[in-house]
């Protein structure tokens, strides 16, 4: 018989097997539990990998912006961004150039550079791809090829694409890892499909792949999962890596540098706990990691400050971010939940799973799921204060991808409490495994509405509408515009494009 996945006690119907190992004494002993977590970080590779035929290699709206900091100073080896503004989509470039291609003159800053102002993060990260990309252009076109070696044909637009998928892969296997520290395997496992398949993370994984959200994901696995993994008193360059992923962080999103919040409340609870113990050469010590990592943070964040400086003028103007009126009071708090514009539970409400999890910790993971929870408060603060909190054309709400490993980890603790329900693992996996289903079948549907323009991509949305379309529309429309999606992909986006202008032109977005 096979072994089971659960590790339960065979039936009585199967063989007894072998018998149990002895010790030098003669005593019988337990044998050690089986660590099947390997076998679903395998699972989720194999996964991944049948995936792949999805990526979609297309800049497109604000992936314009991202793209251009890799593609001129790799190409043009500067920050000139005039090229990537007349090569955007035509939504994008119509309404940024004149009709003679030159940009309009509201579009350049002070310096006189064209005024990006997205960040420079998604661009390191694609930087090993792209280079590769370059490279084999180059050597394609020396044996005759005539690949144009421009950063716009398709064989950049694939390494770019390649490499968000697989950086947002990354941000799952991480999120899996830190979950199943805390949560058994087959919890975690399931969790991570679950905020895989029924979040907003495949839409910009795969489809828009230009966007940073993917990369964000990834930034943040990979602190929180440092963080935690060095949890206690780090040594001085555990601090400093720390640092350096921190600001990485940064440079991806600009918003996640508000998950530093757990690292100054780790610093107040460890100064605190030596002041008590009157232990003033642990003050000392834990002073200087202070220092070492708000240096080490600041230094990752240079490249970021170096494109303010060249593009705006100054290494702390961000453009248009730091003139909107936010408001600290964070009015937009219900709306950001609940609203049909892009509310993170009403778009994506296998989350409410997640955010239950966070309140359903055993004893164990009490406090890092404090620190998570605090984090994710602090995101979703922000987020609520930012007058454009719902994303204009996003897939429900994009911003909060960031918190993946969060919402893997809440996930993996509701899932595991889930269990109480039921007198068998087994049937408690079967039945978890049919409920993500659900979620997931929904989203896929209603990613496919909002990508096709069933329904509007920008602004409040009908949900009577989008249960009518799951039910009639869905079904017999997405056959074959997932065959145009394989063998005429370039036809359908040019398309979609234009439904996409049509309905701008009907319903213009707010100035």
């Amino acid at each position: 018989m096979g072994t089971s996945l659960f590790n339960e006690s065979p039936g009585l119907h199967e063989s007894p097997g072998p018998p149990p190992p002895v010790d030098r004494s003669g005593r019988y002993t337990r044998p050690a539990p089986v660590d099947r977590s390997r076998r679903y970080t395998r699972i989720l590779v194999i996964i991944f990998l049948c995936t792949l035929p999805l990526v979609n290699p297309i800049v497109h709206g604000d992936g314009v912006g991202y793209y251009a900091y890799i593609r001129a100073p790799l190409i043009q080896h500067n920050l000139r961004f005039e090229e990537d503004w007349r090569h955007a989509n035509l939504n994008f470039s119509q309404s940024r150039t004149m009709p003679s291609g030159q940009l309009l003159p509201s579009q350049y800053t002070e310096t006189g550079y064209v005024s990006n102002l997205f960040t420079v993060g998604p661009a390191l990260l694609w930087a090993p791809f792209l280079v590769a990309a370059h490279g084999f252009v180059l050597l394609s076109d020396a044996r005759g090829a005539h690949i144009p070696a421009d950063g716009f044909s398709f064989p950049y637009l694939l390494a770019m694409a390649l490499g968000t998928a697989f950086y947002g892969f990354l941000g799952l296997l991480l999120s899996y890892s830190l979950a199943r520290k805390y949560v058994a395997p087959h919890w975690a496992f399931l969790a991570t499909l679950g905020i895989w398949g029924a979040s907003s993370l495949p839409v910009y994984m795969y489809f828009n792949p230009a966007w940073s959200h993917a990369q964000s994901a990834f930034a943040v696995a990979l602190f929180l999962w440092y963080w935690d993994h060095t949890w206690g008193w780090r040594t001085l360059w555990e601090w400093t890596l720390l640092g350096f992923l921190a600001g990485l962080m940064m440079d991806v999103y600009f918003p996640n540098g508000v998950l530093l919040t757990l690292v100054l409340i780790e610093f107040l609870y460890d100064y605190w706990s030596v002041a008590r113990a009157k232990d003033f050469h642990a003050v000392r010590r834990l002073f200087a990691a202070n220092l070492l990592f708000l240096a080490t943070t600041v230094l990752a964040f240079v490249p970021t400050l170096i494109t303010r400086a060249i593009v705006f003028g100054g290494f702390f103007r961000f453009g248009s971010y730091t003139a909107l009126p936010w408001d600290w009071t964070a009015p937009h708090w219900r709306s950001v939940l609940l609203s049909s514009e892009h509310g993170l539970l009403s778009w994506t409400p296998i989350l409410v799973l997640s955010f239950a999890g966070l309140s359903l910790a055993p004893r164990s993971a009490k406090r890092v799921t404090a620190y998570l929870s605090l984090g994710a408060a602090a995101f979703y603060y922000l987020i609520s204060s930012y007058p454009y909190w719902h994303g204009m054309a996003s897939f429900g709400n994009r911003f909060f991808i960031s918190l993946t490993p969060i919402l893997v980890f809440g996930l993996a603790l509701f899932l595991q409490r889930f269990t109480g329900l039921f007198r068998s693992v087994r049937w408690a996996f079967v039945s978890s495994v049919a409920l993500l289903l659900l979620f997931v079948l929904w989203n896929a549907g209603l990613i496919f509405q909002w990508g096709a323009h069933l329904i509007p991509p920008r602004g409040p949305v009908s949900f009577s509408e989008v249960a009518h379309n799951q039910v009639f529309v869905v079904p017999r429309q997405l056959s074959a515009d997932f065959r145009r999606y394989f063998f005429k992909r370039k036809d359908l986006m040019q398309q979609i494009e234009r439904r996409d202008i049509k309905q701008l032109e009907k319903n213009p977005p707010p100035p």
